[in-house]
């Protein structure tokens, strides 16, 4: 099969977050190529024209879709789908709409919210009209600011959490955050818990739930806020980068937990129709109560990501991943 990787146009002076689409798209060549497709590689920028007559000329017969944004931009994530569905080009990972759905953030919440999936009550988006407050608290809260679009944590740190504020007040100081969130941003309803994702793999009989993960904020004092900000994920020189390992070990005490989770992340999948692979991120408060936080339609498949330390825990070779969603493209 001639399968054609397609991922973000980087250059070497571009953020650590965007230049990691690199490895992604490195690790699934070699999978493909040892599976026996033959491969190619080509990035997608804002000239879908060009993209189109490249696979075309190539006469690609399905496309492993790596795009995570498009000329910098996240809210142009769905582009890509979109294209290959013009074309009649099979591809791997979620549909078009379904990728649209979950990467607005605020969007994806309100699908979630009329499915009776629990998500953190949040205000906004700004730029809007009038506040929207969703399921908010009435009294004062901690709230945390985040982008409606941009994903890997982009522009997150401890600055983003607002502590004891009204709806009001919240979404007065949106405009003061947008501009490091991409833009666009929204305040949802702080969960002061304990972190998990979980990442589902397509299978024969349907999508399997893989062990479950757990971020572990090793040595946080009191004043340090417990999230996965952007210093976390791709600031090696950072404390957080070193000390919010992830460990699969489940107590008995969690089990009951766990199967809520799985249970959620499954119907994160059949309500926004997703494919292939997928993840979907969880706080959980301290009466243990499972939210979901966001459903990311095309995780990092990187080697040294969470999708991978799953598909290890599980006991799936990595090449037999790339086959399955390879298998589920549609």
């Amino acid at each position: 099969m001639r399968v054609a990787i397609v991922h973000d146009t980087v250059a070497d002076t571009d953020a650590p977050d965007a230049r990691d689409v690199l490895a992604q798209a490195d690790a699934v060549a070699v999978a493909l190529d040892r599976l026996g497709h033959t491969v190619c590689r080509v990035s997608c920028s804002l000239n879908l024209a060009a993209l189109r007559t490249f696979l075309e000329e190539r006469r690609i017969d399905r496309v492993f879709n790596l795009v995570e944004s498009i000329g910098g931009q996240g809210r142009l994530i769905h582009l890509a789908p979109f294209c290959f569905d013009a074309m009649g080009l099979p591809y791997t990972g979620a549909p078009a709409e379904a990728m649209l759905l979950t990467s607005n953030k605020t969007l994806a919440k309100g699908w979630m919210m009329s499915a009776g999936i629990p998500t953190p009550a949040w205000i906004g988006p700004w730029p809007g009209g009038q506040p929207m407050v969703q399921g908010g608290p009435e009294s004062p809260a901690t709230w945390i600011v985040k982008s409606v679009w941009e994903h890997a944590s982009i522009g997150l740190g401890p600055e983003s959490l607002i502590d004891h504020a009204t709806a009001d007040t919240v979404f007065g100081s949106l405009a003061a955050h947008a501009d490091r969130l991409g833009g666009a941003c929204f305040a949802e309803a702080f969960i002061a818990g304990r972190e998990f994702n979980l990442s589902l793999l397509a299978g024969e009989n349907g999508p399997v739930v893989l062990p479950p993960a757990e971020i572990i904020f090793e040595g946080y004092t009191a004043d340090m806020p417990r999230i996965v900000d952007y210093r976390a994920k791709w600031d090696e020189t950072a404390f957080e980068y070193h000390h919010t390992p992830r460990r699969f070990e489940v107590a008995p005490s969690d089990r009951q937990l766990v199967e809520q989770m799985k249970t959620l992340a499954l119907a994160c999948w059949e309500r926004f129709g997703l494919a292939g692979y997928a993840r979907v991120d969880f706080r959980v408060d301290a009466k243990g109560r499972p939210f979901v936080l966001e459903i990311n339609a095309n995780p990092c498949i990187a080697p040294d990501a969470g999708f991978a330390a799953a598909l290890e825990q599980a006991g799936i070779p990595f090449e037999a991943a790339i086959a399955r969603i390879l298998a589920d493209a549609g």
